[in-house]
């Protein structure tokens, strides 16, 4: 099928310079969503007819299989999609889909193209409680004959219920014909797309409907209030999976996916975590409470306590980091690794069974098994222009406030000293201290503030 996505509006009530279709849902943009899932039905084609802030959807989502067209003037849903006729294949049947209705789900865009087949035009209807504002679906004995927009619709035609979602599929060759005959005589002065079911209904083409599977797969976005309304429905959405999954989520509220979360058996989550990118968690794993993690690997029973940050890196199984730590890009954890409160590691391998328990710096270092790095530990690996590589060997220990000034290499089973500063290499199982000779001054007195005249 061809898919056409329509993208081209201003969305003033965003009160944003972003243009609407741009902004994030779960972490991705609303027309990127659709994108996704147009691409779900292994369409012929995808053209997206953009116009407000053209520059910036057009590199925001630019990819090979993706046409564009620019709408402009922009004077409707008709002529919106008129503009995709040069690039449609009338082999096809052609499916409409909105840039700003992100939640549509595969399943029921397939029931609606189901049920087209190649010949009729199928329209995605609802039913709703209050449909103020929308464009009603008129039927006669039990069969489409037009739909009326809320401006246009008589008193009667406005008690319908059944709504019309604006996503329909059409044979191609009649929507060609169709969107030349339309309109702008309304209340809107606009060509809307629904006008195309009239004159399918007058050349004796079928008109059927699909409904989707719930409700909010048509809301669309309009303003932020309603962009935070699909968020939460979203975030719940994927809550209700992992639930049903096995994952405990110690409140299913209070989490966001933003991007793809892969759990094993017996995952826990507590409140307020955040998930970007592509997270694995492996079976056994815990995520205590306010962590973020991004493009992250949590190997078996590994425990993440409160607050920590863990960017591009991979913990092994059975270590424990936080509360309070940073693992920046590039780190590697093995087994058992203890990573404390207020330690950040970045672009280092910290293998088997060694621990940084508090307030450490770990940067660009090799780090052994079963070395013990002490409190206030910094690997000084940046000297204003260039970055180099600290490595510590196995069963070292780094004694409390020392400074290792990269190139440096510790030896295997060496202790370092508390307050050391080291500028050289440090033998293999031998203890290397660098401190000031410490003194005692007799007769001194410690200052005394001078009282104010």
């Amino acid at each position: 099928m061809n898919v056409v996505i329509l993208a081209a509006g201003m969305g003033k009530r965003m009160q944003s310079s972003l243009p609407k279709v741009l902004h994030p849902l779960a972490g991705k943009a609303l027309l990127q969503h659709v994108i996704d899932t147009a691409r779900s039905l292994q369409a012929h084609s995808i053209c997206v007819i953009y116009g407000h802030g053209g520059d910036q959807v057009l590199s925001a989502v630019a990819a090979e299989d993706l046409k564009f067209a620019r709408q402009e003037p922009q004077l409707g849903t008709g002529h919106a999609v008129a503009q995709a006729i040069p690039v449609l294949d009338d082999a096809v049947p052609t499916l409409v889909l909105y840039g700003d209705v992100p939640l549509t789900t595969t399943s029921s865009l397939q029931r609606l193209v189901d049920v087209a087949g190649r010949d009729k035009l199928a329209i995605l209807t609802a039913v709703m409680d209050d449909p103020t504002g929308l464009g009603r679906i008129v039927r006669e004995n039990g069969q489409i004959v037009r739909i009326v927009e809320q401006k246009d619709a008589s008193e009667a035609e406005r008690a319908i219920r059944e709504i019309n979602t604006g996503i329909m599929i059409v044979p191609t060759p009649q929507l060609r014909e169709w969107l030349g005959q339309l309109s702008n005589n309304n209340a809107q002065g606009e060509y809307y797309l629904t006008d195309i079911v009239a004159s399918a209904v007058a050349a004796g083409v079928p008109v059927v409907s699909a409904q989707p599977g719930a409700i909010w797969e048509t809301l669309g976005v309009n303003s932020k209030v309603q962009l935070a309304e699909l968020e939460r429905i979203h975030q719940g959405n994927i809550a209700r999976q992992l639930l049903e999954q096995g994952v405990t989520l110690m409140d299913p509220a209070r989490i966001d996916v933003r991007g793809k979360l892969v759990c094993g058996r017996d995952v826990t989550i507590d409140v307020g975590c955040v998930f970007e990118g592509t997270v694995t968690l492996a079976d056994g794993v815990s995520i205590g409470a306010h962590s973020v993690l991004r493009n992250a690997h949590i190997d078996a029973g590994a425990i993440i306590r409160p607050f920590c940050h863990i960017e591009d890196a991979t913990v092994g199984a059975q270590a424990q980091i936080g509360p309070y730590a940073r693992l920046r890009p590039g780190t590697i954890l093995a087994e058992d690794v203890h990573i404390g409160n207020f330690v950040e590691v970045k672009n280092s391998q910290i293998a088997a069974h060694s621990k940084a328990n508090h307030l450490a710096y770990i940067g660009d270092a090799t780090v052994g098994s079963r070395v013990n790095i002490g409190a206030g530990t910094i690997t000084c690996n940046y000297d204003g222009a260039n970055k180099f590589r600290t490595v510590i060997e196995d069963d070292a220990f780094i004694g409390s406030d020392t400074q290792l000034v990269a190139p440096v290499r510790v030896g295997k089973g060496a202790t370092l000293g508390a307050g050391t500063t080291l500028t050289k290499d440090a033998p293999e199982g031998k203890l290397t201290v660098s401190r000031a000779r410490q003194i005692t001054i007799d007769n001194w007195q410690r200052p005394v503030k001078l009282k104010k005249v």
